[in-house]
């Protein structure tokens, strides 16, 4: 009986001792470092290739059929608007004006004729029963036609005029010549072997376009002001900026991405079309969202989740993630302003049981 009696009170003391150790274990557990989730915004940026371009290019061919007669520019020449840049020659065109003007002197003498006739017949139409009505309709229809007659053969001299116009090359832009592909006495025009390459190509070059296509996931972050900044590996990495100006407003289908143009100023000439620039496009969202440590961040195999303490308790929620920068990232769930996450997060941290200290840092 006392063996018993003993037994039941080495039991007892045993199961109080267990109860002591877990409360003194719990106690004695570091409290879980959390914080307030507040709204706030990432700055970050991506580097992205881009090429730079002239502002305006022009390739310049022959309008007609014609001999190079000479050529007052080459290769690296600056040019003014306006500046002949070369002359042809087609003696056709001369045989053609002489032609287009000799018909329309003869039209203005036909014209002459037929109207002196009408006036004529008009006036003695006066006198009732002299002309009649019909031989008067005749008259005034012959005028009109012939009248018809003179302003085609003006048209044709213009049109004549017009085309040896274009025997004398100008330039639309001031620029410089970037390529010349013929010399004096070379056959031009818009059809024949000589007219396959342009007789010049022309570059404004004061100013460029810097030409860059940003990803899908990024053009929202960009707007028609935005800063960039740039560097040219060909000239040491050098730092340049410019401003957005233009962008393409819809993404191209095969590269799923936004085509924009920077406006980079080049009165130096130092930087040259066709360079390849590293562009530093900055990502600042026009929105606060949520940003939290990435530590913050639980993945696991059922997904991607942030701790939240309620009541005492932990739960899990389901969030998307943002853009990441400097140990901060940008999530997207079910969360509000305030809500106390935990700043550590890990799978030992199970969903939904009792947390027994928290501290909640800033």
């Amino acid at each position: 009986m006392s063996a018993i009696v003993l037994t039941a009170g080495l039991y007892s003391c045993g199961t109080s001792d267990a109860k002591d150790e877990k409360a003194a274990a719990a106690e004695a557990a570091p409290a879980l470092q959390a914080f307030n989730l507040q709204k706030g915004n990432l700055s970050s940026n991506i580097k992205i290739p881009g090429e730079l371009i002239a502002f305006q290019q022009v390739d310049l061919y022959a309008k007609v059929s014609s001999f190079v007669r000479k050529l007052n520019a080459d290769v690296g020449t600056q040019v003014s608007e306006g500046q002949v840049l070369a002359t042809m020659e087609a003696p056709e065109l001369n045989a053609q004006l002489s032609g287009a003007e000799s018909k329309l002197k003869s039209q203005e003498a036909i014209y002459l004729s037929s109207k002196a006739n009408y006036d004529r017949l008009f006036e003695t139409s006066k006198t009732p029963g002299t002309v009649s009505q019909n031989d008067l309709d005749i008259a005034f229809a012959r005028q009109k036609s012939d009248l018809a007659q003179l302003d085609a053969a003006k048209a044709a001299l213009r049109e004549v005029g017009d085309n040896r116009n274009y025997l004398t090359i100008r330039a639309p832009f001031s620029g410089v010549i970037t390529a010349r592909n013929v010399s004096a006495g070379a056959y031009v025009g818009p059809a024949g072997k000589g007219s396959e390459l342009p007789i010049f190509t022309l570059q404004e070059q004061k100013k460029l376009r810097l030409v860059v296509s940003v990803p899908e996931a990024y053009t929202s972050y960009l707007n028609s002001q935005s800063e960039v900044a740039f560097t040219i590996h060909a000239l040491n990495n050098r730092k340049f900026s410019g401003k957005v100006i233009r962008l393409a407003g819809a993404l191209d289908r095969k590269l799923r991405s936004q085509h924009i143009e920077i406006d980079v100023p080049n009165d130096d000439k130092l930087l040259l079309p066709g360079m390849i620039a590293e562009v530093n496009i900055p990502l600042n969202s026009a929105t606060s969202n949520f940003v939290v440590p990435s530590t913050a961040i639980l993945n696991s195999t059922k997904g991607v989740y942030v701790i939240k303490i309620q009541d005492h308790k932990t739960k899990w929620v389901p969030v998307t993630t943002g853009r990441n920068e400097d140990g901060k990232t940008e999530i997207f769930g079910d969360l509000n302003e305030g809500d106390t996450l935990i700043t550590a997060a890990t799978e030992e941290v199970r969903d939904d049981v009792t947390v027994p200290a928290v501290k909640v840092g800033k």
